[in-house]
């Protein structure tokens, strides 16, 4: 038995039904290189269901002390039903990119049931019509609750149910662990009691070793040495959310977008991802008439996460105030604003002490804070509030090297997020395999048109990829060498070569998706 810490516990107590905190990944897959070149769901069913048995984090339910008097626990579930959990379905017609953000949209906005362990996966096949993939592609969709996994442990899990072998055989063997004594309540009441009474002599250590940062952070603001964001702006994003979901996504040339972070000296790629991001939120807010003249403004979490607490699951993250310079016009004038601005940020965070606020956590009041959430969203408190953040901005890398379910090959990731009151807008950024993919979920009341961002997305990549690297793609074909040749009689002229298209000398990248209305 394990209790959940104050930061994995607070997704649960700000969890509402019109807002589930859980955060969701998107796998496509190819058939072609699965033995046979064709994968059923019985196999994938034991795949998954014998890869579970290693990872304690899948198979632990909640415990909740009586009362709501302290933080949950994690208790050891044993036995569980994979084909609860592991669920099969299929596009509608026609199975294109459309139906499926549209599948994706409602499958996320349903909340998980907090009697088993807090985690999905949906096999969806159907695929034939979704551009860009081969005929008989088919897709996973898992989810899992935000206090359990944090973004770094999720791809954990991810590269933990995976192959770097399409060959490769995993043997099922019945390595279930037993099912842990269910805790009497008297036993939590007891345990509540000690920990109420320890909590005094952890804030005071935890304050010796934070104070000084925080003295040191202010006084340095104070003499301009660090900047603060400043004003957030309200925007469409900052209201209470529906129980509705969109989702939409692009995916681009990981090659161009490390070309336009060379452009600009000391930008990162995570830089060229929010500007690309305060592009697109310029173009959508100008076109509905609701672009404010400051920037907004984003939370992005930081990974903290050190190599003793690597694979331990849960949340070890900080977070960052980054402006994305929606108030700049010029693509590149905008990276070169938000490198300077997220410099700043990663100062102001390095003066604080990059896990001083996941240390202050741990005191978030159990029973107060799960009030105070569900009141806020039955009296609309966000309307009455200035916003601290207008949306989220992660960055979770993903594995560089081909990976595997059951021999499939897996084609690209993308990635889901909880839009909650105040903060309806969340934007996942991965990687791999070349590939460089920017998600954003919303509530659908707050983002009715998530084809249209799918569109401002690409087209504030295509400005910026413009303004920094031309507009040729960034991949370079080696040159071939030239036989020698013979000469020829001066009398006969030697035609000119022939201009290759274009397009031809472009490397294929995947067409355009379509998303949901």
């Amino acid at each position: 038995m394990q209790q959940l810490s104050g930061l994995d516990a607070s997704f649960l107590y700000l969890e509402t039904p019109n807002s589930p905190m859980h955060i969701s990944g998107l796998y496509i897959y190819t058939q072609e290189t699965a033995p046979g070149k064709q994968v059923r769901f019985k196999q994938i069913l034991e795949s998954i269901t014998a890869r579970v048995q290693r990872m304690p984090t899948l198979s632990r339910r909640l415990k909740t002390v009586p009362l709501g008097l302290d933080h949950p626990y994690w208790v050891d579930d044993g036995h569980f039903d994979p084909e609860f959990h592991i669920r099969h379905v299929a596009l509608p017609e026609p199975g294109d990119w459309r139906q499926l953000c549209i599948l994706l949209s409602r499958i996320h906005a349903r909340p998980l049931d907090r009697a088993r362990p807090l985690w999905e996966i949906y096999v969806i096949e159907g695929l034939d019509r979704v551009e860009g993939y081969p005929k008989g592609s088919f897709a996973l969709f898992s989810k899992m609750h935000h206090a359990a996994v944090d973004g770094t442990s999720g791809m954990e899990i991810t590269a933990a149910i995976h192959d770097l072998d399409p060959k490769v055989k995993l043997e099922s063997h019945d390595n279930w662990r037993d099912a842990e004594p269910e805790p009497s309540a008297l036993s939590l009441l007891r345990r509540a009691q000690m920990n109420s009474l320890r909590q005094p002599l952890r804030f005071i250590s935890v304050a010796r070793n934070t104070v000084p940062g925080f003295a040191q952070a202010f006084m340095q603001l104070r003499r301009g040495e660090l900047k603060r964001v400043g004003t957030v702006p309200r925007t469409r994003f900052n209201d209470n959310v529906s129980p509705y979901r969109v989702f939409n996504a692009v995916s681009l040339p990981l090659v161009d977008i490390k070309a336009i972070k060379n452009a600009v000296d000391g930008a990162t790629v995570n830089d060229v991802a929010i500007t690309i991001v305060g592009g697109a939120l310029r173009r959508y807010l100008d076109a509905h008439k609701e672009l404010p003249a400051e920037s907004l403004v984003a939370m992005a979490p930081v990974n903290v996460r050190d190599k003793k607490e690597k694979g331990t699951g849960g949340n070890i993250v900080s977070t960052m105030s980054v402006k994305v310079r929606s108030d700049v016009e010029g693509s590149r004038d905008r990276l070169v604003a938000v490198h300077e601005g997220t410099h700043s940020a990663k100062e102001l965070a390095n003066a604080i002490g990059a896990k001083s606020m996941t240390d202050y956590s741990q005191f978030i009041p159990s029973t107060l804070t799960a009030q105070a959430a569900r009141l806020a969203s039955r009296w609309h408190l966000m309307n009455r509030i200035s916003p601290i953040y207008n949306c989220v901005i992660t960055n979770v890398p993903g594995p560089q090297v081909p990976i595997y379910c059951t021999g499939a090959k897996m084609l690209s990731n993308f990635g889901t997020g909880p839009a909650v009151d105040g903060l309806g807008l969340f934007h996942v950024i991965s990687s791999y395999c070349g590939e460089f993919t920017i998600s954003a979920t919303s509530c659908r009341e707050m983002m009715p048109d998530p084809e249209f961002y799918r569109d401002c997305l690409q087209d504030s990549f295509e400005s910026l990829k413009r303004e920094t690297i031309g507009d040729a793609s960034a991949v370079r074909k080696p040159r071939a060498k030239k036989a020698p040749t013979k000469r020829k009689a001066p009398a006969r002229k030697a035609k000119a070569p022939k201009a290759k298209s274009r397009a031809k000398a472009r490397p294929k990248t995947r067409p355009k998706q379509r998303s949901a209305a």
